[in-house]
């Protein structure tokens, strides 16, 4: 039978889109839903540490978000220019794939010039190449060294927050829309599932025996792209890059093996080990790019728990929860989650499925 997206809407009211982060990330509000039982708890995101144990492993994506959006103008015309980062082409060459906007104003062989506070032309690059109707190749004319480069786009860039979120960045979200965790630069949005991992909870789950593993998978738009076919068969993502190590692997593979609960936190981990799967049904070291798109039916094979945002309806990511949570609960626990006013989206609350 063919999934349709239509089945996948739900009423969001436009308030219950997240539009701050919670005032310590610890203290977003948790769903817990119980694939066996069907019961639904409403709890606080730090009572997590009650439902894991010694043994348990959690799998996080250490991504790291780069302030990916830049504002210039053309030459010549003085042309104001938004420029949106989506991930470099060529690191010697500091060639970029970016969306540009508006569009049609820009031509290859065009120049762009990004000012500091001060007015001076920071950085400048020009318009190589056109690969889409919004997108195009960029080049930055840069003759520093790497370090001075990456200063300078991190002193010009803004963080770059979903469009949901309707109001300019501030200096909060330089902090609070990157993990605790993020080391490996290269996301244009957050793995949100993690934002709510504080440096306190995750020394108690420490202390308690959890095991950790970290993985990396750089998120790109095709995260936040609409789905436009009813037929999900006919839905293709975007290819994103994402690597597992073999310490990863280990410290996963060692805990399926002791029948411990391992929880994928967030989507993007779920898309990387369900990518990564052996014959065996252990989880394997991998580098490369992945395009999996997960909906219903589909059999996990890594991961048995869940933590994960409150997404948007019709997304990919809603359609990947209800694909491991079941149609029907999930579906029920939205609508209770609407019911009861909680925060959705990137900096929304979050929900455990176990």
């Amino acid at each position: 039978m063919r999934t349709k997206l239509s089945s996948f809407n739900f009423n969001l009211p436009k308030e219950l889109v997240a539009q701050y982060p919670a005032d310590e990330r610890d203290q977003s509000r948790l769903m817990v839903v119980h694939r066996d039982t069907g019961k639904i708890e409403h709890k606080i995101f730090k009572d997590i540490l009650g439902y894991f144990n010694d043994g348990d492993v959690m799998v996080f994506n250490n991504t790291k978000v780069f302030p990916a959006r830049l504002f210039g103008q053309k030459e010549k015309t003085g042309a104001k220019i938004e420029v949106f980062l989506l991930r470099e082409l060529n690191h010697d060459a500091r060639l970029w794939d970016v969306l540009v906007d508006p569009a049609r104003k820009i031509r290859v062989g065009n120049k762009l010039y990004f000012e500091d506070e001060n007015g001076n032309d920071a950085l400048v690059a020009e318009v190589v190449d056109n690969t889409t109707s919004r997108g195009r190749t960029i080049r930055f004319l840069f003759d520093g060294t790497e370090d001075d480069f990456q200063r300078e786009l991190s002193r010009l860039g803004n963080t770059p927050l979903p469009k949901y979120i309707e109001r300019e960045p501030e200096a909060i979200d330089r902090d609070r829309y990157q993990t605790i965790y993020a080391k490996e630069l290269g996301a244009v949005a957050a793995p949100t599932a993690g934002l709510h991992f504080s440096r306190e909870l995750m020394k108690r789950l420490e202390l308690k025996g959890v095991n950790f593993a970290e993985l990396t998978l750089h998120i790109g738009l095709g995260t936040f792209r609409t789905i436009d076919v009813e037929d999900l068969s006919k839905h293709k993502m975007e290819a994103e890059y994402f690597r597992i190590s073999r310490e990863a692997a280990e410290t996963v593979n060692k805990g399926i093996q002791a029948n411990k609960k391992i929880c994928s936190v967030g989507t993007t981990v779920m898309r990387s080990i369900e990518t990564a799967v052996s014959a065996e049904k252990m989880l394997k070291t991998v580098e490369g790019w992945t395009n999996k798109f997960i909906y219903p039916p589909y059999e996990f094979s890594i991961a048995n728990s869940m933590v994960t945002n409150f997404h948007l309806p019709k997304s990919s990511l809603l359609i990947m929860v209800c694909a491991f949570g079941g149609f029907e609960l999930v579906m029920e626990a939205y609508n209770e989650a609407v019911k009861e006013q909680y925060r959705f989206f990137s900096y929304g609350d979050a929900m455990l499925i176990l």
